[in-house]
């Protein structure tokens, strides 16, 4: 299993947490990418410390500062990297407003962060998600990283099929700090409509080459959720997610 990979938890949702430790140790994880809830379970801590566990990202939908101050606390003790954000919805807000306000809302907690270790991300996800998210294009999503101070999670899934998605790929790269990856199956319509890589349409490994040719030197979190998924069985998708992106990662020279 190639060392710059996670499998994010959401896959696993709803699995008790030792059940989860054994699905890492069986695909041989060492990275782990958490969701912010799981930070105050019992035995976390001691877990990543005695099987060599980085947590290389915490996710986090973004409520207020208050609540991201804590998420920041607690990630900084379990030595996380990374906490990512969705922004929440902009409501009656146009994009510039929302902006303005997320911007302003999270700007102590930069402070915080960047004093912590930690680095602090939002993702670009579907206008689906508009209820708790605005960043709906990798280029919306740039600007308000550039805006907030913070840095970019590419979610290839949500922007593979965007215009000049190589410029802009460009443009992110010296503020993107985690990758996504998935794969979507021309006609599918189903939410979410995920598969594993190399099942769909999404050019995968053209986009590896590209951002470890532009000297991207973080990590790749596989997001499997979808029927796709439950279909096959989530730890059997996540072994041939693992197995195929390794493959891919090493021959595009990571």
């Amino acid at each position: 299993m190639h060392d710059r990979l996670s499998v994010h938890s959401v896959t696993f949702l709803g699995m008790p947490l030792a059940e989860q430790h054994s699905v890492w140790q069986s695909l041989g994880l060492t990275r782990l990418s958490l969701i912010d809830s799981q930070l105050g379970e019992p035995g976390l801590a001691r877990l990543i410390d005695q099987n060599g566990y980085s947590v290389d990202t915490v996710y986090h939908l973004f409520e207020s500062g208050d609540g991201l101050s804590r998420v920041i606390e607690t990630a900084a003790v379990l030595g996380a990297r990374v906490v990512y954000m969705l922004t929440g919805g902009r409501r009656e807000s146009n994009w510039e407003q929302a902006a303005e306000r997320f911007s302003a809302a999270i700007a102590p907690c930069v402070r915080e962060a960047q004093q912590a270790g930690v680095a602090l991300a939002i993702e670009n996800a579907s206008a689906l998600y508009a209820d708790i998210h605005f960043a709906h294009t990798l280029r919306d999503t740039i600007t308000l990283a550039e805006m907030a101070g913070v840095g970019v999670c590419i979610d290839l899934f949500h922007c593979w099929a965007e215009a000049d998605l190589t410029g802009l790929v460009e443009r992110a790269l010296p503020r993107t700090v985690q990758i996504q990856l998935s794969d979507y199956v021309l006609g599918d319509r189903a939410l979410p409509g995920r598969a594993v890589p190399a099942d769909g349409a999404i050019p995968i490994e053209q986009f590896l080459r590209q951002i470890l040719a532009g000297g991207y030197p973080h990590g790749f979190d596989l997001e499997l959720i979808g029927p796709r998924i439950e279909a096959e069985g989530r730890v059997e998708a996540a072994r041939r997610a693992c197995e195929t992106v390794s493959t891919m990662l090493k021959r595009s020279g990571a």
